[in-house]
């Protein structure tokens, strides 16, 4: 029998931010499909007690630092097969909360230091002839839910994932986005303390009336670095409880007049 296209046995898989909610997701689905996880975070605290084959410590805030952190793998072990970047952070949720500092801060984290990270990989796996890369940007990439400077960053790594996918498929390369909607982490945790309603109002905005998970969103990555997935690149497949289908509130409130 062929092994499944679904599996990702004896290949190794960088993940960054692997310390967060999503990122420990990522480790655990990655993990049972057999791959050989490479650890990404700013911190060693964050990566205990994840079964990782090694840690990177970097800081993607720091674009510079991050590139170099990565070379550094490179030159000690050769690229990973696949990569799914998915570090980020946004505060600034509305223009009244946006400045210069705020703005360069979550473009620094949200896409120069994506940029950093990965293009030093994609050029090694270009030169070995294959690799996978998924980036891990949002709903608000594609249109606007607030998080201006956020959703500017992420709208950038759909452009740079789909400049990989054209210049570097030749080669082997392919990359691919999952753009999540409001997934129930806890960078949702500061949202509640101040408004412990608050998903009272956010839940009928999705059609499936209610948030998506973590491992949804580390299922969808895996597909798409997957062999099952062989013939797609730079494609954005929104895992976002449907919300970007359509705007259900405008149908009840407007239509049904519920």
């Amino acid at each position: 029998m062929d092994p499944s296209p679904f599996r990702l046995d004896g290949r190794t898989v960088l993940v960054s931010g692997a310390g967060g909610g999503i990122g420990r997701a990522l480790v655990a689905v990655f993990a049972a499909a057999g791959a050989e996880i490479i650890g990404v975070d700013r911190d060693a605290s964050l990566l205990a007690g994840l079964p990782l084959l090694r840690q990177v410590l970097c800081d993607q805030a720091d674009p510079p630092a991050t590139r170099a952190a990565i070379v550094a793998d490179i030159a000690a072990h050769g690229a990973p097969d696949a990569v799914v970047a998915n570090a980020g952070f946004t505060r600034a949720e509305h223009f009244g909360l946006l400045d210069d500092a705020v703005w360069a801060s979550e473009l620094a984290i949200n896409l120069s230091g994506a940029y950093a990270m990965t293009d030093p990989i994609v050029a090694a796996m270009a030169a070995r002839g294959r690799g996978s890369l998924v980036f891990i940007a949002s709903v608000n990439a594609l249109a606007h839910y607030g998080n201006p400077a956020y959703a500017a960053a992420k709208a950038g790594l759909v452009a740079y994932a789909r400049a990989v996918a054209v210049e570097r498929g030749g080669a082997g390369v392919r990359a691919n986005v999952v753009a999540p909607g409001s997934v129930r982490t806890p960078a949702w945790d500061h949202r509640l303390v101040a408004d412990p309603g608050l998903l009272d109002q956010v839940l009928p905005h999705y059609p499936l009336g209610r948030m998506v998970t973590p491992e949804e969103v580390a299922r969808a990555a895996l597909f798409l670095c997957s062999d099952a997935a062989s013939g797609i690149t730079g494609a954005v497949l929104p895992v976002d409880a449907g919300l970007t289908a359509g705007n259900l509130r405008f149908v009840d409130d407007v239509l049904r007049g519920k």
